[in-house]
């Protein structure tokens, strides 16, 4: 088993613990899909943003007690949009001692001439899901671990519900379509304020805009957001019971 001692920052400073709320959070999505096995090789998408650096230091401090091994290493696909600098990431996985592959491609060029009829974030997630799933099979990582949290699984099926006029969310653990690769993401029972407040006390290196098209072009995810974010105002059990109606979604079907 891995030592437990903390983690010097570049600060010299330790790293905290992760709160026992997020890891309840993401210790129970594990067990209750059974993510996470003995001898999996995991290879975590960093994007830069708070989430995906949070789940990082989870995955990294469950290490040191969980009762399966397994190993961990991280991936960023940086698309080369103007004021996106995930290179600096590379002393973070230094401190940590996480494994970091670093893929630089010109996704938002490489859109101008190839997006046919969808959005630039839609074009842009399914290019970084493809170069994932390529480092997993070139480096033999059997598991991909995504960020996602329990926000984005309510965004996702208010718009399949408005949109597509369809039950559906991300799924928390599934295979892929080849079935060589199976996929997890174990903050989904977390929320996204638990993941932003974790990485601001822990000091995390959260890259500025990790998506800037984004921010110059709103998506109709933010939109949803803002809906989710005024009725949970009205109803603070708003989450809790989409997650109840979700849990039937979590398993079926494909990744939307």
């Amino acid at each position: 088993m891995q030592s437990s001692s903390p983690t010097p920052t570049a600060t010299g400073q330790p790293h905290q613990k992760p709160p026992k709320s997020l890891l309840r959070a993401v210790g129970r999505a594990i067990a209750d899909h059974d993510m996470i096995r003995d001898g999996d090789r995991i290879l975590l998408g960093v994007s830069g943003g708070k989430d995906s650096l949070s789940l990082l230091r989870i995955l990294k401090h469950l290490q040191t007690y969980a009762p399966v091994r397994f190993e961990l290493a991280a991936a960023t696909v940086d698309p080369e949009v103007p004021g996106f600098e995930p290179k600096r990431l590379a002393s973070h996985m230094g401190e940590l001692g996480v494994p970091w592959f670093y893929e630089p491609q010109p996704i938002m060029e490489e859109a101008k001439e190839r997006m046919d009829g969808d959005s630039f974030c839609a074009y842009c997630a399914r290019m970084k899901r493809g170069i994932l799933y390529r480092l997993c099979r070139e480096h033999g990582f059997g598991v991909l671990a995504l960020a996602q949290h329990l926000d984005d699984l309510a965004e996702s099926l208010l718009m399949s519900l408005f949109r597509g006029g369809q039950l559906r969310t991300m799924k928390a653990h599934y295979r892929n379509d080849a079935g060589d690769l199976r996929i997890i993401r174990p903050l989904v029972y977390a929320r996204e304020r638990q993941t932003a407040a974790f990485a601001q006390a822990d000091g995390l290196p959260v890259v500025p805009d990790s998506c800037p098209a984004c921010f110059d072009m709103p998506t109709e995810r933010e939109r949803i957001k803002r809906l989710l974010a005024g009725e949970e105002a009205d109803n603070p059990g708003v989450f809790p019971s989409m997650l109840r109606a979700m849990r039937p979604l979590l398993r079926e079907g494909v990744d939307p």
